[in-house]
C-alpha cells in the first residue's frame, strides 16, 4: 500500500519528515518497504509551450519544436515522439538537466539541427510505465492547460509527494486504506483526525426504476447498488490522477478512477456495470452453475465452479463477485448511466475464486483480509457524488439493498494489572485508557483497575483481550518496555536416549565412509511403495504441487536412488549415501499415518580407489554386510543374524539378506534388482534400509572395557563338510554356545565348493582361537574342548570333518 503523505495531511496533520515518520511506522504498525520521491534527483524539468511543431528535413520521425520555456526566447528541440503536436504543454527538460536514472541532458545536434533541451514522457522522467495513462504510454505527456510555462513540473505531477510503501500483514489490513492509516498515525502522534463524509445531492427518479437486486446473505452480508445517470466519459481532473499514479495505479477515465479512488481512501472495493448493457432490471448475487461460462475484463473466458460467487442478470453472470468484472457490462466511452456496487463479500469463497481463476487484485485482497463494513454505504455514497460531480451527471434517488447487515461494536473487558503483568510494566490506568482513545476506542472504567472497551468496526483484527495488550504495548512502544532477565528454575538440556542412538548411528555411518543425504519426503506412488519392510496403504496429498511429489514416502532407498541417479548423470561414480529419516505407514482404516524412524544407504562404485600400493574396492554384497554389523555391533546390539531372503521384489533375489536381532526383523541388504536399476538409470547398487526405531528399542549390550589378556592365544583350524543348505551363521551360533569358556573367537576364513567334495556339500573352514585371562592354557585342555564342540557339531549339522 503506497501511501501519500501529502493525501495524509487532508485527515491528520503530520509536521515529520517522511523517513521518521517511516520509522515510526516499522517500529509501530507495519514494515516498510521503501520512502521515495519521484522528485529526488531531477533538476531543471519546466513546463514548456510548444509553439511551432515542423517535420525534420533529415530524418522521416523527427520534428524540429519551438517551445516557449518562459525565458526571453523559445528554445529548439528535436523531438521523435509520434503524438508531438503544436500548442501543447508538455514536460521540457532544460540543457544540463537531470532526468531518471541521472541522465544529463546537454545541447548537441541531431541530424545537424541543433536541440536545446528535451521534450520528455512521463517514463523519462521516472514514472513506472504502469501508471503511464494509455493514451501517452507511446509519447510524450501533455499538461493541463493551466500550467504556467516556466514553472518546475513537479507540482502538477505530483512528484514532489513523499511516498511511503507498507508491507501491510494479513491482520492489519485497516491499513490497506488512506482513512485506516490516518487513525493509526493519530493514534501514534495522539493527533486530531479529521475526516471528511459525503453528503449525496439526489435527483430524478428512483433507483428503483432502473435496478432490482437480491442476494444471499451468506454470499454478500451486505449488498447496495446506487444508480448516476446522464453522465460524460472524460479524463480524470489532475489531483485525482495525481493520487492515483501515486499509489501505483494507472488512470483512465472519471468512473474507473473513481472507483479505485474510493478503494484506496476506504479500501472499500466497488464495481460499476453499464446500466444499458445490463439484461432487466433483476441483479442476483448467487453461485455459479456448474460449466457456467463468463468473459472477464481481461478478455479471457473463464469456466466457472458452483463456489464462485457470481453478479448476474437475466442472462447470466456478469461479473465475478469481489474479483473482477465481466466484459459484457464493462463501462466505455459511450456509457451514459452507471450503475454502481458496494459490498461485502464471503471472504471464503472469494479467496477460492481468485486462488482458482488466478486473479488476484486489489478487490479481491481486500475482501480476503476483510473491510470495513460500517463504511460500505458511505463509500458508496462518495463514489456515486464524485461520479456526477466528474460526469456531469444525476445520482438517482435512493439506494438498492438486497442485503444490509447490521455493523455494532465489539466490547472487551481488561484490567490494567492484567496489561502490566504481561507487558512488565507500570502503566497507570489513566495512561492505559488515553491509549485506547487514541486509537478511537470508547473505554468504561468499571474501577479503578477494570476497562470496558468498545472496538469500532474500523479495528475488526481486535476481538480479545490479548489483541488490547498488543495495541497499549504498540502505542506505548516496543521500545520502552522494559528489558529483564527471565526468573525460573533452569534445566539442563540433555539429548534423550532416542536421540543419542540416531546421532550415533550418523558417526558410526560417516565414520564408514557414507556421506549423509536428505531426500524430499515427497515422491511418487510408484516410488513410495518400493522396498517397503511392512505393508502399507499409500497416503497421498489432496493437492499435490507435482506429480513427482503426490505420495508420502514409505523407504529411504528409492529417495537415496534417485540421489545416486543425480550424480551417475553427472559422471559421479563412486557413491556412498546414507539417510536417516521418517518413513510413514498407514492401516486402511486409519487417515493418519505411522511415523517410523529409519536408516539407509546405497553404494556404487568403488568404496575405495586403487592405488599403487593399496588395490581398488569394488562395493560389495560383503563390503554392505560388514557397514551393518560395524553399525549394529557399535550399537550394542546382540545376537545378529543374517538370512538369504527372496521376498524383496525390488532386490536381487540371490543377493540380498535379512537382518534380524533374536527373532526381530529389522531390516535387509543387498543388491538392487537389475530392472529397478535400469529404471532409475544407474550402475549395480548395493543397499540396506533397517528400522531404527526396532533398533532403539532393542535390549543393548553395554561395552565394557576388557584389559588385554598377558597370556598366549591358542588357535585351531578346522574345514567341515556340510549342506549347502546350512548357513554359517547358525554353525558359529552354535559354535560359540558349546565352544567352551575360552573360546574367545571364531573367524570362517575359507568357503569352498567343487572337486573332492560332494556336489550337495561345501566345506566351511574356521579359525577358533583360544585364550584365558589368568594364566597360560595346555594344550591338552584346549583339544578336549575343541573335540568336545566338534563332536556336537557332527551331531547337529550332519558335518564331517576334513
Amino acid at each position: 500500500m503506497k501511501i501519500s503523505t501529502k493525501w495524509l495531511s487532508d485527515y491528520v496533520k503530520l509536521d515529520i519528515p517522511a523517513n521518521e515518520l517511516a520509522e515510526k511506522i516499522e517500529r509501530t504498525a507495519v514494515e516498510v518497504d521503501d520512502v521515495s520521491c519521484l522528485a529526488s534527483g531531477l533538476k531543471k524539468i519546466v513546463v514548456g509551450y510548444t509553439q511551432h511543431v515542423s517535420a525534420h528535413p533529415q530524418s522521416d520521425h523527427l520534428h524540429i519544436c519551438k517551445v516557449d520555456v518562459g525565458e526571453d526566447k523559445p528554445l529548439q528541440i528535436i523531438c521523435g515522439a509520434p503524438n508531438i503536436a503544436a500548442d501543447k504543454k508538455v514536460i521540457v527538460a532544460l540543457p544540463n538537466s537531470r532526468i531518471a536514472d541521472n541522465v544529463k541532458i546537454k545541447r548537441g545536434k541531431l541530424r545537424g539541427e541543433l536541440s536545446e533541451g528535451m521534450i520528455c514522457s512521463l517514463q523519462e522522467i521516472g514514472f513506472s510505465e504502469n501508471v503511464v495513462p494509455k493514451e501517452f504510454a507511446d509519447g510524450i505527456y501533455f499538461l493541463p492547460d493551466d500550467a504556467v510555462v516556466g514553472k518546475p513540473v513537479f507540482d502538477y505531477l505530483g512528484m514532489n509527494e513523499n511516498i511511503i510503501d507498507l508491507d501491510v500483514t494479513p491482520n492489519r489490513a485497516d491499513m490497506l486504506s488512506m482513512r485506516g492509516t490516518a487513525y493509526e498515525l493519530a493514534a501514534i502522534y495522539d493527533k486530531k483526525l479529521t475526516l471528511k463524509h459525503p453528503k449525496v445531492v439526489e435527483e430524478g427518479d428512483t433507483v428503483g426504476h432502473y435496478v432490482i437486486p437480491s442476494a444471499d446473505s451468506k454470499l454478500a452480508s451486505t449488498y447496495l447498488m446506487r444508480v448516476i445517470t446522464g453522465l460524460k466519459v472524460k479524463p480524470s481532473p489532475m489531483w485525482l490522477q495525481k493520487r492515483l499514479w501515486n499509489a501505483g495505479i494507472r488512470p483512465t477515465n472519471n468512473l474507473v478512477d473513481v472507483t479505485n479512488y474510493i478503494l484506496l481512501d476506504y479500501g472499500q472495493p466497488l464495481h460499476s456495470f453499464d446500466y444499458d448493457k445490463i439484461s432487466g432490471k433483476n441483479v442476483e448475487v448467487r453461485l455459479a452453475q456448474s460449466q457456467e461460462k463468463i468473459k472477464t475484463l481481461d478478455e479471457k473466458e473463464r469456466v466457472l465452479r458452483p463456489t464462485d460467487i457470481v453478479i448476474a442478470d437475466e442472462k447470466g453472470p456478469i461479473a465475478l463477485a469481489g474479483t473482477m468484472g465481466g466484459l459484457r457490462t464493462a463501462v466505455t466511452d459511450s456509457t451514459t448511466t452507471v450503475v454502481l456496487e458496494s459490498a461485502v463479500f464471503n471472504p471464503s469463497l472469494v479467496r477460492k475464486t481468485a486462488r482458482y481463476h488466478n486473479l488476484h487484485s486489489e478487490a479481491s485482497m481486500r475482501f480476503e483480509r476483510g473491510i470495513n463494513h460500517a463504511t460500505v454505504e458511505e463509500a458508496l455514497d462518495a463514489a456515486a457524488q464524485l461520479i456526477a460531480k466528474l460526469g456531469d451527471g444525476k445520482v438517482a434517488e435512493g439506494i438498492a439493498a438486497a442485503t444490509k447487515e447490521e455493523v455494532h461494536s465489539v466490547s472487551v473487558s481488561i484490567g490494567s494489572k492484567k496489561i502490566n503483568d504481561v507487558l512488565g510494566t507500570k502503566i497507570s490506568a489513566a495512561e492505559i485508557k488515553n491509549i485506547f482513545e487514541r486509537l478511537d476506542f470508547k473505554v468504561d472504567m468499571n474501577s479503578a483497575d477494570k476497562f470496558t472497551v468498545e472496538i469500532p468496526p474500523h479495528r475488526w483484527d481486535i476481538s480479545i483481550p490479548a489483541d488490547l495488550i498488543e495495541e497499549v504495548a504498540r502505542i506505548y512502544g516496543y521500545d520502552n518496555l522494559p528489558a529483564t532477565l527471565p526468573k525460573g528454575e533452569l534445566t539442563p538440556g540433555l539429548y534423550t536416549y532416542k536421540q543419542k542412538v540416531i546421532r550415533a548411528t550418523k558417526r558410526l555411518l560417516e565414520e564408514t565412509g557414507l556421506t549423509q543425504a536428505i531426500s524430499y519426503g515427497l515422491t511418487t506412488h510408484e516410488k513410495a511403495g518400493q522396498f517397503m519392510m511392512e505393508p502399507s496403504a499409500a497416503t497421498e496429498l489432496a493437492f499435490p504441487m507435482s506429480s513427482d511429489r503426490t505420495t508420502i514416502r514409505m523407504n529411504l532407498i528409492s529417495g537415496l536412488l534417485d540421489d545416486v541417479a543425480y550424480n551417475t548423470a553427472r559422471k559421479v561414480k563412486n557413491v556412498a549415501l546414507y539417510e536417516q529419516g521418517r518413513v510413514f505407514y498407514r492401516e486402511e482404516e486409519n487417515e493418519r499415518p505411522r511415523e517410523v524412524e529409519h536408516v539407509a544407504a546405497a553404494l556404487t562404485g568403488l568404496y575405495a580407489a586403487g592405488s599403487w600400493q593399496y588395490p581398488k574396492q569394488p562395493v560389495d554384497f560383503f563390503l554392505v554386510k560388514g557397514i551393518v554389523q560395524h553399525l549394529l555391533d557399535s550399537l550394542g546390539v546382540k545376537h545378529i543374524q543374517f538370512k538369504a531372503a527372496t521376498g524383496h521384489e525390488e532386490m536381487h533375489p540371490g543377493r540380498t539378506a535379512d537382518i534380524y536381532a533374536g527373532d526381530t526383523f529389522l531390516g535387509f541388504l543387498g543388491e538392487v534388482h537389475p530392472n529397478i536399476c535400469k529404471e532409475y538409470s544407474i550402475d549395480r547398487t548395493y543397499v540396506f534400509e533397517l528400522d531404527l526405531q526396532k533398533v532403539i528399542d532393542l535390549p543393548k549390550e553395554q561395552e565394557v572395557y576388557v584389559s588385554v589378556s598377558k597370556y598366549p592365544e591358542i588357535t585351531r583350524d578346522v574345514a567341515l563338510a556340510v549342506s549347502k543348505e546350512i548357513e554359517n551363521s547358525a554353525i558359529v551360533d552354535f559354535i560359540n554356545e558349546n565352544g567352551g569358556k575360552h573360546l574367545v573367537n571364531i573367524e570362517l576364513f575359507d568357503v569352498y565348493e567343487g572337486e573332492h567334495i560332494a556336489h550337495n556339500k561345501k566345506s566351511l573352514a574356521y579359525k577358533m582361537t583360544y585364550q584365558d585371562q589368568s594364566r597360560t592354557l595346555s594344550d591338552e585342555e584346549v583339544t578336549e574342548e575343541f573335540e568336545r564342540v566338534m563332536k556336537k557339531i557332527e551331531t547337529k549339522f550332519d558335518a564331517v570333518i576334513r
